[in-house]
């Protein structure tokens, strides 16, 4: 008997490495600003920066969710017609 749901594990672990894949990604990107810079250089800066923390957020709860899923398919168990007493 197998105690845990693989579809649901598989869902959680492919969400969990493409949310840290991303994560990454994002991080090696980050925009960083340069002594000199213009205002309008500057307001781009911060818009782009926030961007960037608004997508890590994102990614970040993408990445929870998954590992949610990963948890639950450890409890979770197939039904199969009604139950046994």
């Amino acid at each position: 008997m197998v105690l845990v749901d693989k579809k649901i594990l598989a869902g959680g672990i492919s969400m969990v490495s493409v949310g840290l894949v991303l994560l990454f990604y994002l991080n090696s990107t980050s925009p960083i600003g340069q002594a000199d810079m213009t205002q309008t250089q500057i307001d781009d800066l911060l818009t782009k920066q926030e961007e960037n923390k608004n997508y890590s957020n994102l990614v970040g709860m993408i990445s929870g969710v998954g590992f949610l899923l990963v948890l639950i398919s450890f409890g979770a168990r197939k039904r199969k017609g009604t139950q046994k007493q």
